[in-house]
């Protein structure tokens, strides 16, 4: 296959670059701008489309979160997890698709293959086995054998291809191996924050009304070491997420960003998940932001 790295979006996330590579536009355009996001005061984890209380797809419709269309407005087929079909995330980002969901691996080359010799022009193939071994294992064997799977996998696509027809490969982000390296913020930064969002790489803190100013100088103090510490202003003035931002996206973010450049992860007691995070992902190093793009051409 040709190609070679690109980069990714900001935050290194999968809900963001999803939705990036689902539109073809920027997170600030989209506005799916984390992986926990503040919608009016609720951080709504964005794959579960939830809060501590539950769903709330309800409250915080989808289409109106993220109201561009995906794929050009065309009806793609979407070849994913059948789990993943009803979720409200898929709605956000993938609404108006034709769901052909798999569920085991080996049959996703089979449903493209089915797909292409029907005459779709554009088939979307997700896999996630390689996002998911690194989080729960780290690299090590059984990374390494996830890459081999799914280096089996693409192979096993490729074989599927008909005459004329064309398979790119890509990724939403990469990793950084944390382990146990998680940071409490310090007492003297939490003293001033009402909530955090976002993720432990890509930490938002919410200033308590008019400590805005005293929080980013407590946290540039205390995990300036550490991170890439900056004001909600100096990241929009910066474009990280790409230009224009809408005030009301703008509102989805916090005040002051912890991102992280050396391989630790922030703790928020409210951002857990059914196991420890061994590698994760969020900021903007190398190892998260470069990503591949691999394609081949069938004759």
């Amino acid at each position: 296959m040709q190609g070679g790295p690109i980069t990714t979006v900001a935050p290194t996330t999968t809900a963001t670059a999803l939705t990036s590579i689902a539109t073809g536009l920027s997170p600030a355009e989209h506005g799916v701008v984390g992986y926990r996001m503040d919608l009016g005061g609720d951080v709504v984890n964005t794959l579960r489309w939830a809060t501590s209380k539950g769903d709330v797809r309800r409250v915080h419709v989808p289409s109106d979160v993220q109201p561009v269309p995906p794929f050009l407005g065309a009806s793609v087929p979407v070849i994913s997890k059948v789990e993943l079909e009803s979720s409200a995330f898929s709605e956000a980002h993938l609404r108006g698709s034709r769901m052909a969901g798999w569920r085991t691996s080996s049959g996703l080359a089979v449903e493209v293959g089915r797909q292409l010799r029907a005459g779709e022009p554009f088939v979307y193939a997700y896999y996630d086995g390689i996002d998911k071994v690194a989080h729960e294992r780290g690299f090590g064997e059984f990374y390494d054998a996830e890459l081999i799977a799914a280096d089996r996998l693409v192979g096993d696509v490729l074989d599927q291809l008909v005459p004329g027809s064309a398979l790119a490969v890509i990724a939403d982000h990469g990793q950084v191996q944390v382990g146990d390296n998680v940071l409490t913020p310090g007492a003297d930064v939490l003293s001033l924050v009402h909530h955090q969002s976002g993720e432990g790489r890509f930490r938002w803190l919410h200033a308590r009304a008019g400590a805005t100013e005293a929080l980013l100088s407590a946290a540039s103090e205390a995990h300036g070491q550490v991170a890439w510490v900056r004001s909600r202003e100096q990241i929009l003035d910066e474009g990280w997420f790409g230009r224009p931002m809408s005030p009301p996206v703008a509102g989805r973010l916090g005040d002051v960003a912890l991102v992280a450049h050396q391989p630790v992860s922030f703790d928020e007691p409210a951002d857990t998940g059914p196991f420890q995070l061994i590698c994760r992902h969020g900021s903007m190093t190398a190892e998260e932001v470069l990503v591949p793009l691999l394609a081949h051409q069938e004759s």
